[in-house]
């Protein structure tokens, strides 16, 4: 199984060198490279091709959001993960509306970080339960500012499902909603594949959302 490429994007070298240093030592990571600001980013993601990049926000000549927006649009299939010290409500949405994938901040815990990259790395969403938190009440906001009415699903989903649906809002990972309702992750994973389907719906973000604007949470 080949690892994972990973461009580390800050303009703080001490940051970056630390990052290097603690995901260097996972075996399915690989650090290919490093930027100072998102100009750089976007001419080493052209040229490394890395699956996923840690994006701060703040950064001079390019800063992150409008990185994030051009490398999806030059390169879609890298994922951009925002890792930033900056949690208000503007910073947050500016990041996951340029297309980032996930949205963590830097004291985050480095089991959180290593799940967020690979979580990212296969095509899924990653957020901070702080971060899901604002999102879900965001979206609420504005169904409810739009008047949107609940939808009936094909296919309901059973009361284990909609328990797990409630914590993947919260931005529980998978091994924390096994502890909590104590299963086995591996159950977990599937409950959450058919929550997906069943809601139609690609990651676990767009599945707190729209559950929230159809009234399962």
């Amino acid at each position: 199984m080949k690892p994972i490429k990973i461009l580390l994007v800050d303009d703080q070298p001490l940051f970056r060198e630390g990052l290097r240093t603690l995901l260097s030592v996972q075996p399915d990571f690989e650090v290919v490279g490093e930027a100072c600001n998102g100009e750089e980013a976007l001419s080493l993601a052209r040229l490394l091709q890395p699956a996923v990049e840690l994006m701060d926000l703040q950064m001079p000549v390019m800063d992150g959001v409008a990185a994030t927006r051009r490398l999806r649009a030059e390169r879609p299939d890298c994922r951009v993960i925002v890792l930033t010290t900056f949690d208000d409500d503007e910073k947050v949405f500016d990041g996951l509306r340029a297309g980032a994938a996930g949205y963590l901040l830097k004291d985050a815990s480095s089991e959180k970080l290593g799940e967020a990259i690979r979580v990212a790395a296969r095509g899924e969403s990653f957020l901070q339960p702080s971060v899901a938190a604002k999102v879900v009440a965001e979206f609420a906001r504005l169904t409810s500012k739009a008047g949107v009415r609940a939808q009936t699903l094909v296919e309901p989903l059973s009361a284990r499902e909609r328990e797990i649906l409630r914590l993947i809002a919260t931005g529980a990972s998978n091994r924390e909603i096994a502890n909590a309702l104590y299963l086995a992750e591996g159950t977990v994973k599937n409950h959450v594949t058919n929550i997906l389907g069943k809601l139609e719906v690609r990651d676990r973000t767009q599945a707190a959302l729209k559950a929230k604007e159809i009234g399962l949470i």
